[in-house]
């Protein structure tokens, strides 16, 4: 049986993790995800879980504690945000060159400079092509159906790679929405007793982790690294078929919206995505043609998926929550119209950026990001790529 409550997204978050009840948990606090590290160290202090938590001196000590964790063999969970993540930056790698299964909450969060607690998307995305898997969330149903789905993705023999569940600070991360919760028993069987095959504690078959890898081997191991990876987008499918059966919610590598018949759609991720909709059923009883992607796995990237998706389309909006400051367009962006080169030539593509340091979103923002697609449309003007919305020039 589902139970029903309310809770904040970083509640949702904390009582997933509880429900998990990992080995470790290593954390510094730092807005917006402090709460999920706090949450959960009351269910440490109230004997509800068995997990050691380490409360260290910054973040990238917490991924250090977490790296040293998982290789001794522990589940290991951790959560941060925004300068939490780039000071994690250097050790970021190594978990995932390590092939170590450590799940982490992020919960998205502008980064300095100038200084903002507000979300966007450049924590997460900056660390896009580090080796973690990244899933990104809507609301907080998705993110602690996600967190869940994580773990058992993450030490898949297949896969072995750490992953991140991304969802917006303050937009889902502090807003309480109804939410389905799953009963501790049938998480726990789900999820399933961790049982490494190699790990430092194992006496019995001694290993070495993170030594010296020079010119003879180390080409070798980062191709292993990048087919762990490949592997991932079968076993994210997979992991989400069993949840499915579990809870009566069903998660792909993306969701479409109105798409099957669309002329034009919006590609864009997270909370926002929440909003676009709202757009698309207002533009549908209007007559017109619209509709939305929401990428939810963005490493690895599911070219083939998406251009199956999408190359019906005759122009398509990119919105990014973030910049790559290559005068070019942001990282949604990019990836889009690369996997699109050569499978589906001929659908104009533009891209928005938007909502940067957690500037608001509005539905008259998105309306006139479809007007401007209709309108390429109809006149077979393309314009400007690279475009801006919702600042001031």
């Amino acid at each position: 049986m589902a139970i029903r409550d309310r809770l904040s997204g970083n509640e949702a978050i904390a009582y997933a993790m509880r429900q998990i009840n990992p080995d470790v948990v290593a954390a510094f606090p730092i807005t917006p995800s402090t709460e999920v590290p706090q949450y959960f160290s009351q269910f440490v202090a109230n004997g509800e879980v068995d997990t050691e938590f380490i409360a260290v001196e910054s973040e990238h000590s917490a991924m250090s504690a977490c790296i040293g964790a998982s290789a001794a063999g522990a589940r290991t969970m951790t959560a941060t945000s925004s300068q939490g993540l780039a000071l994690m930056w250097e050790m970021l790698y190594i978990a995932a060159s390590m092939r170590l299964p450590i799940v982490m909450a992020v919960i998205n969060r502008a980064l300095s400079g100038p200084i903002n607690i507000h979300n966007d998307h450049s924590d997460s995305m900056g660390a896009r092509d580090s080796g973690w898997i990244q899933i990104y969330c809507e609301n907080n149903q998705e993110a602690y159906d996600s967190l869940i789905q994580a773990i058992r993705i993450a030490e898949h023999k297949d896969v072995r790679l750490p992953v991140m569940v991304c969802y917006d600070g303050f937009i889902t991360s502090h807003a309480v929405e109804n939410i389905e919760l799953l009963e501790d028993e049938v998480v726990r069987n789900f999820i399933g007793e961790y049982n490494p095959e190699y790990y430092l504690l194992n006496e019995e078959n001694p290993i070495s982790m993170g030594p010296l890898d020079l010119p003879p081997y180390y080409f070798e191991h980062k191709r292993q690294q990048a087919e762990a990876m490949r592997n991932a987008k079968k076993v994210v499918l997979e992991v989400a078929e069993e949840f499915a059966k579990i809870s009566g919610r069903k998660y792909g590598l993306f969701e479409t919206y109105k798409l099957d018949d669309a002329e034009v759609a919006i590609v864009v991720m997270n909370s926002t995505a929440g909003t676009a909709k709202a757009v698309v059923d207002e533009y549908r009883s209007k007559g017109y043609k619209v509709g939305l992607l929401k990428p939810r796995l963005f490493r690895p990237f599911p070219v083939e998926e998406i251009v199956g998706a999408l190359k019906h389309l005759k122009a398509i909006a990119v919105m990014d929550k973030t910049d790559s400051f290559n005068a070019a367009g942001g990282p949604l962006f990019t990836e889009i119209t690369s996997a699109l080169y050569g499978r589906a030539d001929g659908i104009k593509v533009i891209n928005y950026i938007y909502g940067l340091g957690g500037r608001d979103v509005k539905i008259d923002d998105i309306a006139k990001v479809f007007d401007r697609l209709l309108d390429i449309v109809k006149t077979g003007n393309i314009g400007e790529v690279y475009n801006y919305i919702g600042v001031r020039e």
